[in-house]
C-alpha cells in the first residue's frame, strides 16, 4: 500500500498532550486569534466532540488499518492506561510518549518508543514533555523521527551516540534506519544487507555535526 503507517492522535482538551486545559486554551487562542468568548465556545465544542466521537473513531481507525496490513502508532500516551489501550489495539509504535512511565510501559509491552529527532538536537521537548535524551538514558528509546525538521535525523543520531547512554554510533543510527523500517513493516530497507534497497548516506564528522558526503538511492548515487 502507499500508506505504511498511521498515527492515531487525540488533541482534545483535557487529553494527553493537552491534559492541562489551560495549555490547550493558551495554544489555540494564539493559533486562531480567538477572543476569550470565542475560545470558550471552541473549547466546549471540542470537549463535546471528543466525548461523542473519540473512542469509537479511534477503534474504527485501528480496525481499518489492521484489515489493510498498515502499522499503527499511538500518539502522546501519557499514562499506563493509555499504553495498555494502545497495546490492546495491537499498535506497533508509541509515538511521542509524554512521560517516562508511559515510555517504559510501552517498551515493556512491545511497542517501539518513538521520539522526535529535533527533541535531541534542541536538547528537549518544545512542548515541555519528557526529553528524548532522558528516555535514551533509561534505555527505552527505539526510534527517532524527523517530526517537523527532516534535517535533524542524522544530526540527532550523531548527538545521541555521544551522550550519556548505552547507544554507540551503530545503535544510534539504527534509531533512524532499521528500527523505524521494521516498525512500519518495511522489510526491504533500513540496513546494509544483500538483497535490500541499498539506500545509503555517507557522512563525515565535523565536530558534533555530521556533514553528508554522498547519497545513494537503490544503489544509484544521487548526491
Amino acid at each position: 500500500p502507499l500508506v505504511s503507517l498511521v498515527s492515531v492522535m487525540d488533541h482534545s482538551p483535557g487529553q494527553r498532550q493537552f491534559a492541562k486545559v489551560e495549555k490547550y486554551r493558551e495554544y489555540y487562542t494564539g493559533k486562531y486569534h480567538l477572543s476569550p468568548a470565542e475560545m470558550e465556545e471552541f473549547l466546549q465544542e471540542q470537549i463535546a466532540n471528543s466525548r461523542q466521537y473519540s473512542d469509537r473513531q479511534r477503534r474504527a481507525i485501528v480496525e481499518d488499518c489492521h484489515s489493510r496490513g498498515i502499522s499503527v502508532a499511538s500518539h502522546d500516551d501519557a499514562t499506563l492506561a493509555h499504553v495498555q489501550e494502545s497495546a490492546s489495539f495491537g499498535m506497533a509504535i508509541a509515538e511521542f510518549p509524554t512521560t517516562l512511565e508511559a515510555a517504559r510501559a510501552s517498551h515493556e509491552l512491545g511497542l517501539k518508543v518513538l521520539m522526535g529527532a529535533p527533541n535531541v538536537v534542541r536538547g528537549g521537548s518544545h512542548s515541555g514533555n519528557i526529553a528524548a535524551a532522558e528516555l535514551a538514558r533509561h534505555g527505552v528509546l527505539d526510534i527517532l523521527s524527523s517530526d517537523y525538521y527532516p534535517a535533524s535525523l542524522l544530526h540527532a543520531a550523531w548527538l545521541l551516540a555521544g551522550q550519556d547512554n548505552d547507544y554507540d554510533l551503530p545503535a544510534a543510527i539504527a534509531t533512524v534506519s532499521r528500527a523505524p523500517a521494521r516498525a512500519a513493516g518495511m522489510e526491504d530497507r533500513g540496513e546494509i544487507r544483500i538483497g535490500l534497497r541499498a539506500d545509503l548516506v555517507q557522512a563525515r564528522a565535523h565536530g558534533l555535526q555530521p556533514v553528508i558526503q554522498q547519497v545513494w538511492r537503490q544503489a544509484r548515487r544521487v548526491f
